[in-house]
């Protein structure tokens, strides 16, 4: 990728969520969740699973125990998770096929101008680096951090202050870009200007946004006055 703008990126940092933006994982991860529910004879709306989209680990947790009481077996949230993992396991995901278009040169042109590069994904911190390791971008990001980390992960904005904290930056001067209601909902919430990457599969809104581009490297298009008004298609 050329980068063909000669005018400054106008954030100081860019904080990615992971899943659904760097990496098209949350329609995959959907479609295993409908096939989960349905092997084990579990009643799940598949607007619920839609619904759980950008949710947070600690909820992902107590959804997985509510279902399986839905068929009459009583797990604890660890016990859970752990049945579904397992299921999960069995199955090979190629992160790397999944990763959306022209990520990590999108990467690159930021670096080169100076923007600073973190990821906040409500997803376990073992399963970032997996992900991102085998789509070759881990060693892009400056800081790395997991809703685990957190009692609330998105959309409480505890991850996003967090990042920023250990970036040591303020709000101000960065963006995070996200997709779904509950990511967009915890960087708005610590006060960062929030980029949407389009997502129309599941229903949800992302009018809570700044603005919305199509594709990754749109960022790049990113004009702002100040530090605090992008330009971009929405």
């Amino acid at each position: 990728m050329t980068d063909q703008s000669s005018e400054t990126f106008p954030f100081a940092a860019v904080i990615f969520d992971m899943d659904g933006v760097l990496v098209d994982t949350e329609f995959y991860y959907a479609q295993m969740l409908v096939d989960y529910a349905a092997e084990h004879g579990m009643p799940v709306p598949l607007e619920e699973i839609h619904g759980m989209v950008g949710a947070s680990h600690q909820v992902f947790r107590a959804s997985m125990r509510d279902w399986w009481r839905r068929v009459g077996v009583d797990l604890s949230e660890d016990e859970a998770l752990a049945r579904e993992r397992a299921w999960e396991d069995k199955r090979s995901i190629d992160y790397a096929a999944l990763m959306n278009p022209s990520v990590p040169e999108t990467l690159d042109v930021l670096a080169a101008r100076g923007v600073r590069l973190a990821v906040a994904s409500s997803s376990q911190l073992k399963n970032i680096h997996e992900v991102l390791a085998a789509c070759g971008i881990l060693d892009r990001f400056e800081v790395v951090t997991s809703g685990e980390q957190f009692r609330e992960s998105k959309p409480d904005p505890e991850i996003y202050l967090h990042t920023l904290e250990v970036l040591g930056l303020p709000a101000s001067v960065c963006c995070c870009v996200e997709d779904s209601v509950p990511g967009i909902t915890a960087g708005k919430r610590a006060g960062l200007t929030v980029i949407a990457k389009r997502e129309e599969r599941f229903g949800f809104s992302q009018a809570g946004a700044d603005s919305i581009i199509d594709q990754i490297p749109d960022l790049l298009m990113v004009r702002g006055e100040g530090s605090r008004a992008p330009r971009v298609r929405g």
